[in-house]
């Protein structure tokens, strides 16, 4: 009863100066609703990228020449001249945990079909390249390793191509485009894949058979990437060792000799990125704890006021029987309920926020429960750290001196 009766009187004790209470509990507000939504955006941002790499393929390996240097300057990476189509080849033959392979080589062209153009990229792949990055066709077929073998001029494309160069919802698969003076014969459109981790358009591209670039468009013999599929995500790093032992051997390289390529897999991609966002989510939560900080601040300068306004009142209560922990229970017990008011708040306008931001800012959220349950406990020890100094020096008053206060 005891504890309901001193509920009842703090309520009571915060309506009387409710605006006051509610600009205290602002900054409990503003700090649980910054926590929770700059954790919604991180932990979304972090899932949105597994998710968008997770479709390029977890098992996807990149083999990359090392930079070029020009004048000893280091150049972009992967401008070296290190790898070829035969380096391609081998992989599939001596890296065991390898399932698929294919080389790469790129390059940019304008596009045109009538009077229409459009810039883009141009990759010249093997057919197996559509498994390993897990590309699925929305129309028409993919080439074949005939197609390959007679440097057939056909292509796929992506949505933002046909898109650009067809219009909206109009099938492609048929028409000829020219790629530069080279026509193209369009056999198949790709299932949009939308926008990398690092905002790239992935829907922005052209795939031909990999000996019709590089012999039509290109006339050398290297190659800029070569990629490759393991046969699981388990075994991954095993692929990596035997990749790098095979090209090493087949480049002649010695035992002191730096590898003269560079290998990377998409799930080292993945930490990195998942890192610089816990990172900076961390960061951030850290900017939007200080409002916490501020608003424990702005209840421990209300409890003292409302001391000083009554102190008669603390007076009488003692007069008539009150302890010093009677009353420095019950002023503690106005500051966390001001806490937690604060807290259950923020925690509700948090969740609108997470919501809004969503849908309206193009942000992936995830509130989690954690940061929800962060948050009512981080208010409540807030309200008993800064209502402690004000109890307690109520509770230190001498009941003739209050009784005296005018």
């Amino acid at each position: 009863m005891l504890i309901q009766s001193s509920i009842k009187v703090a309520f009571k004790a915060l309506k009387k100066n409710r605006f006051r209470s509610f600009l205290t509990m602002l900054g409990i507000i503003i700090g649980v609703v910054s926590v929770i939504v700059m954790d919604a955006i991180g932990t979304g941002s972090s899932a949105d990228i597994n998710t968008r790499i997770s479709s390029l393929g977890t098992n996807l390996i990149t083999i990359s020449p090392v930079s070029a240097r020009d004048k000893g300057v280091k150049m972009e990476s992967g401008t070296g001249a290190t790898l070829k189509k035969e380096d391609a080849d081998i992989l599939i033959t001596e890296a065991p945990s390898i399932v698929s392979v294919s080389p790469l080589v790129r390059t940019t062209v304008q596009m045109k079909f009538g009077n229409r153009n459009w810039r883009s990229s141009i990759s010249g792949v093997y057919a197996d390249y559509f498994t390993i990055r897990d590309m699925k066709i929305e129309t028409g077929v993919i080439f074949t390793k005939d197609d390959e073998k007679k440097m057939a001029k056909v292509c796929v494309i992506g949505k933002t191509v046909s898109t650009n160069l067809f219009g909206d919802n109009v099938n492609p698969v048929g028409s000829t485009i020219r790629a530069g003076t080279i026509p193209f014969l369009i056999i198949g459109v790709l299932l949009s894949k939308g926008t990398s981790g690092l905002g790239e358009d992935l829907d922005n591209i052209i795939l031909a058979p990999f000996s019709t670039v590089q012999n039509r468009m290109l006339g050398n013999d290297n190659i800029q990437q070569i990629y490759a599929s393991a046969k699981s995500e388990d075994v991954v790093n095993s692929a990596v060792s035997e990749i790098e032992k095979a090209l090493r051997k087949r480049h002649q390289l010695l035992p002191t000799t730096e590898n003269d390529f560079t290998t990377s897999t998409q799930l080292e991609v993945r930490e990195t990125l998942n890192t610089v966002v816990n990172t900076i989510t961390v960061l951030l939560s850290a900017v939007a704890a200080i409002s916490l900080f501020v608003g424990g601040i702005g209840i421990m300068n209300i409890m003292l006021v409302s001391v000083t306004e009554r102190t008669r009142e603390i007076g009488i209560r003692m007069a008539v029987g009150a302890t010093g922990i009677d009353v420095q229970f019950q002023l503690l017990l106005e500051a966390v309920v001001l806490s937690l008011l604060g807290g259950i708040s923020g925690i509700i306008i948090g969740l609108g926020t997470a919501y809004l931001v969503s849908n309206f800012a193009g942000f992936t959220t995830i509130v989690t429960v954690k940061s929800i349950i962060i948050s009512f406990i981080v208010s409540t020890l807030i309200g008993i750290f800064f209502g402690w100094y004000p109890s307690r020096k109520a509770a230190n008053l001498n009941p003739i001196d209050a009784l005296r206060y005018e």
